[in-house]
């Protein structure tokens, strides 16, 4: 189990509300999220960003480490994919804002904290573990 000690405060907090849920109310949780998925800025299109083919379904992201003290993050998926946009979601809300250094230092594996593998299939369990490591190496390879 991820060490949430080492995880920036915002996604701390999204895992500590994944960590209160049971069951089937981690599924809901994870559709809330879903639906709070930020829109894109409008100046960025789905066009220029990099999609994510390991994802089930089609998602796209945009690293913006430009300020490598506050990356910015966005993402793009369709709304008929609840599970990629609540994915994307909580990257968003946990990860957007923070410095490269914090994100890079978050464990690969923190989403298992999430308490989602007995009810999301492993397949799309790593479609989070590849956004994760795309924007890593992003954040590797400016």
């Amino acid at each position: 189990m991820t060490e949430t000690s080492r995880l920036p405060a915002a996604l701390s907090e999204v895992v500590a509300e994944f960590a209160e849920m049971q069951g089937q109310d981690k599924l809901q949780l994870l559709l809330e999220f879903a639906g709070e998925l930020p829109e894109l800025p409008a100046e960025l299109e789905e066009a220029s960003m990099e999609p994510v083919p390991e994802c089930q379904s089609p998602l796209f992201l945009h690293v913006d480490a430009s300020d490598r003290g506050s990356v910015r993050l966005y993402f793009s998926a369709p709304a008929e994919a609840p599970t990629t946009r609540g994915f994307a979601s909580i990257l968003a809300a946990g990860l957007d804002g923070q410095s490269a250094a914090d994100i890079l230092a978050v464990p690969d594996d923190f989403y298992s904290a999430l308490g989602l593998a007995a009810l999301i299939s492993p397949l799309r369990l790593r479609g989070m573990s590849a956004m994760l490591a795309r924007i890593k190496r992003r954040l590797r390879d400016p």
